[in-house]
């Protein structure tokens, strides 16, 4: 089972889940250089080993096993599956094109609406 990490992140980006990934695959991590460039953090479909550790750690309640996400936020699955698709091996455009096709993804909403 793969988790996905949902609308309510956007423009939160709490990394208190960063810090219990036991297998470092939710990025970007305070520390990389696109940190202050993302409006929400992404979880690795490979790289997740399905352990849970970050669903009980966000604040925001964001992060969801897939079986589980609303279908409201289906969207998402695609979304955490591309940063590492294409921004994390180097396809800067790609995921810049990606993200000026997704803006409705990447705007937070206030809080009402989650």
């Amino acid at each position: 089972m793969v988790y996905v990490i949902a609308e309510p992140c956007v423009g939160t980006k709490d990394t208190a889940c960063v810090k219990v990934c036991p297998v470092d695959c939710i990025h970007p991590t305070r520390d990389d250089e696109d940190f202050k460039d993302e409006v929400t953090l992404y979880i690795s479909p490979e790289e997740c080993i399905d352990c849970g550790a970050c669903v009980p750690e966000c604040p925001v309640a964001a992060i969801f096993p897939l079986d589980e996400l609303p279908a409201k936020w289906d969207a998402y699955t695609e979304l955490n599956a591309k940063y590492y698709e294409l921004k994390k091996t180097g396809d800067l455009d790609g995921w810049k094109a990606y993200q000026d096709a997704h803006k409705d993804l990447l705007t937070p909403k206030p809080k009402a609406e989650h």
